[in-house]
C-alpha cells in the first residue's frame, strides 16, 4: 500500500508564512479598491445620463472586464485541480493568489482609471 503526506494545511517555512501574508494583503487591497470602483462608478451613475456614450462605453467596459477576469479564475482553478489530480498539489495560499490576481490587477487598474 502507498503511504501518501497529505498537503499541509498550516506552513512550515518562513517563505510559505511569507506568501500567506502576501495573499492576505492581496485581499485587503482587492477589497479597498473594489469599495472606492463601486464608490466611483456610483457617483458617474448619478452625475450623468446612463445614455450617455461615454457611460454606455464605461459600463460596456465593466461588465467585459468582470467576464474576463472570471474566466482568467476559472482556468487557475481547473489548473488547480487538474494538478491535484495527477498528485501535483499546490498549497492552498499559492493558489488564492494565483486565482485572486486577475481581479486583483483589474480592480487596482479600475480605481486608478476611475480616479482621474
Amino acid at each position: 500500500m502507498k503511504s501518501t503526506t497529505p498537503l499541509s494545511l498550516i506552513p512550515t517555512t518562513p517563505v510559505a508564512m511569507f506568501d500567506i501574508w502576501k495573499v492576505g494583503i492581496m485581499a485587503f487591497e482587492l477589497w479597498s479598491t473594489s469599495l472606492s470602483t463601486i464608490t466611483m462608478r456610483n457617483h458617474l451613475w448619478q452625475t450623468q445620463p446612463f445614455f450617455s456614450p461615454k457611460m454606455m462605453q464605461e459600463n460596456q467596459r465593466m461588465v467585459t472586464e468582470k467576464l474576463e477576469a472570471s474566466m482568467e479564475a476559472g482556468l487557475v482553478m481547473q489548473k488547480a485541480l487538474l494538478n491535484s489530480m495527477s498528485g501535483k498539489q499546490a498549497p492552498w495560499w499559492v493558489t488564492s493568489q494565483r486565482t485572486m490576481k486577475p481581479y486583483h490587477q483589474r480592480s487596482s487598474a479600475n480605481s486608478r482609471r476611475l480616479a482621474k
